[in-house]
């Protein structure tokens, strides 16, 4: 029987870049890095960036994962993530469940969720 999600690996060819996004721009806690991995602190789980000689450039298929971060306040964090330059690929929104979501993309390319939960 396959247990909790304990982890996600995001693959690039510039880890300097991508640790800088998730660690300064979205305010996620470095746990460790070495040797071309960095593992963030997530929760229960762990967010892993790690260099692979088979990833080059931007994603190819961003749209296939989508990682969504909860947010207490969706408008506050859009304002300071678009204040740093952040892509927005959709503004928040009320969605029909009653939640707020807002869609940005790391340096990768890698589609990112801001979601807000309903009160």
């Amino acid at each position: 029987m396959v247990g909790d999600l304990i982890g996600v690996t995001i693959w690039t060819d510039d880890l300097e870049r991508m640790v800088e996004f998730y660690r300064d721009t979205l305010g996620l806690t470095l746990r460790d890095r070495h040797n071309g991995w960095a593992n963030f602190a997530f929760g229960e789980m762990r967010l892993n960036l790690g260099l692979h000689d088979r990833v080059s450039g931007k994603a190819n298929d961003p749209y296939r994962i989508m990682l969504s971060f909860r947010v207490d306040d969706i408008a506050a964090e859009y304002d300071r993530l678009a204040g740093q330059g952040v892509e927005f690929i959709r503004v928040p929104e009320k969605e029909d469940w009653g939640g707020m979501v807002a869609t940005f993309l790391d340096p990768d390319g890698n589609v990112l969720q801001l979601l807000e939960k309903p009160a």
